[in-house]
């Protein structure tokens, strides 16, 4: 089986369920979703939708399907100015990377940088503008993985 075909594991998508409940709860609605194409980041997107109100744009990806932190950040780098909020949803090592080159502080950063779990949370503040998105500018506001929020 090809990588991008590899289906989410059972323990994925119970931490994807937990996460899912997290987000509606702390009402966490983001502008945009964009979603690697790959089946494991889609099976994810679909466990976490119900938790991200319905004011959402979801877009997949093919470019996303990438374990490179700076292409993740090139195509951030590339949304238009009026989009207030993404969440993105991609693959290890890249997501953890992308965080930890972009936040310069934060509560829960060296957590972030020792581990970075399927469906775990990362927020970061924008601060600016999507195209000035830079390495160490930004603060990470929140970090949260799905072992913590119980069995739920």
């Amino acid at each position: 089986m090809e990588d991008v075909d590899r289906p989410l594991a059972p323990r994925g998508a119970r931490a994807a369920d937990r996460m899912c409940d997290y987000l509606n709860a702390e009402e966490i609605r983001p502008e945009l979703a964009l979603c690697s194409s790959a089946l494991r980041t889609r099976e994810t997107l679909a466990r976490i939708l119900p938790g991200l109100g319905s004011e959402l744009t979801v877009r997949i990806e093919p470019s996303l399907y990438s374990f490179d932190a700076d292409a993740l950040l090139q195509r951030l780098q590339q949304l238009p100015a009026d989009v207030g909020s993404v969440m993105l949803i991609g693959h290890n090592p890249a997501m953890q990377e992308l965080a930890s080159l972009l936040a310069a502080r934060g509560d829960r950063l060296d957590e972030l940088r020792r581990g970075f779990p399927t469906a775990a949370l990362a927020e970061l503040d924008l601060g600016g503008s999507w195209r000035e998105l830079a390495p160490g500018k930004r603060r990470l506001t929140r970090f949260i993985v799905p072992r913590e929020l119980g069995s739920g």
